[in-house]
């Protein structure tokens, strides 16, 4: 990660970004998302790029470090500018997803409906009843978010069936061998 932190990222002129001592501040057309940041680490901008300096002292993982907040505060840049999106996929008999008020409900074969709460930052969209669109400013929620809908169901080897990300291979394997 130490060369990724060497690395400028480029700003976009409908993103400001605000320095202050512990944290950074990130507005764009998307929303506002705050990143808490260590006393060894400033950020330097300089026409339309910033830069992620070492301040001394810094500890041994420093460099590791710079290039793990480089890529958190590019991920904000690139979320308030362009939004993230991951799709999820119900495959299995009966699945079906449905949105009501600010909830996924979702009927994936137990004896009762799923319901999960849509954060606010998340917006979500289902398309005949077995595809999830979720987009977010936010990609650390966002995974998470579609981490939790997933684990409802996760996909089986033998059948495939289960919530699965839109491109995910599962393995599948062969099942048992009669005599």
């Amino acid at each position: 990660m130490s060369r990724i932190g060497r690395l400028a990222i480029v700003v976009p002129d409908t993103v400001n970004i605000i320095d202050n001592v512990s944290s950074v501040t990130v507005t764009g057309k998307f929303g506002t998302l705050d990143l808490d940041i260590p006393p060894f680490i400033e950020f330097v901008k300089k026409e339309g790029r910033i830069n992620i300096n070492l301040k001394e002292p810094c500890p041994k993982n420093a460099n590791a470090l710079r290039g793990l907040y480089r890529t958190l505060l590019f991920n904000l840049v690139i979320g308030v500018s362009e939004q993230f999106e991951t799709t999820l996929l119900l495959k299995g008999v009966g699945y079906r997803a449905i949105i009501q008020e600010n909830e996924i409900v979702l009927s994936l074969g137990f004896s009762h409906p799923v319901k999960l709460e849509i954060p606010k930052t998340i917006n979500a969209e289902v398309i005949q009843n077995t595809t999830i669109i979720l987009k977010s400013c936010d990609k650390e929620l966002l995974g998470l978010f579609a981490a939790k809908v997933r684990s409802w169901r996760e996909p089986e080897p033998y059948k495939g069936k289960g919530i699965l990300y839109k491109n995910e291979i599962i393995q599948r394997k062969a099942g048992k061998s009669g005599k």
